[in-house]
């Protein structure tokens, strides 16, 4: 059974070095479905990696009727959403699209994307894991939990310039995990 593995970053990362470009090789090597957006920076970054290693079992996904880039020509998956809706909100849907689809999630992070923190949430809020890249740091994370994410947060620029007031979306997703999480548990 093919795995499908979702592709996000922060929009200010448009070039992957050799570490992540080793674990994209490693998805590619095991034949993975791959899903990335269609932003400029690491979703472009991807998918020039991709079109570089002529990869062919990839979607691009795009909000709305047209794509921002496809580089490899790939199939299209295009997402409905409200025309009204602007900026980050336009593209949340897609985003949660996805994190539907995928079994797992890769994201490059550079610590204040909150686009990027946004897609983890959504691959945890479905039971799935992610891997993230700090690229800060250089440094890779297992994401599976509330915890794991609030120990990446205590990395990020996040942590201190929006989070002050516990009342951004971070917290409530944070606050929102953590009640999921506590209607389960182990005799």
């Amino acid at each position: 059974m093919t795995k499908t593995v979702f592709l996000s970053g922060s929009r200010k990362i448009g070039r992957l070095n050799d570490l992540v470009r080793h674990r994209l090789q490693n998805m590619l090597d095991q034949e993975f479905h791959v899903i990335v957006g269609d932003a400029n920076g690491a979703d472009r970054a991807f998918q020039g990696y991709l079109a570089e290693k002529g990869y062919q079992d990839v979607s691009v996904f795009c909000s709305g009727s047209s794509c921002r880039n496809n580089v490899g020509q790939w199939s299209v998956r295009s997402v409905q959403v409200d025309p009204k809706l602007k900026g980050r909100a336009f593209y949340t849907q897609k985003d949660k699209e996805m994190a539907a689809e995928a079994d797992y999630g890769f994201v490059i992070w550079d610590g204040k994307s909150e686009g990027s923190i946004n897609n983890i949430f959504e691959l945890l809020k479905k039971g799935k894991k992610a891997v993230v890249y700090l690229s800060r740091s250089k440094s890779f994370r297992n994401i599976k939990s509330a915890k794991d994410i609030e120990d990446l947060l205590e990395e990020s620029e996040i942590s201190i310039s929006h989070r002050s007031g516990g009342s951004s979306l971070i917290d409530q997703h944070l606050n929102d995990f953590r009640l999921s999480q506590q209607g389960s548990f182990n005799l």
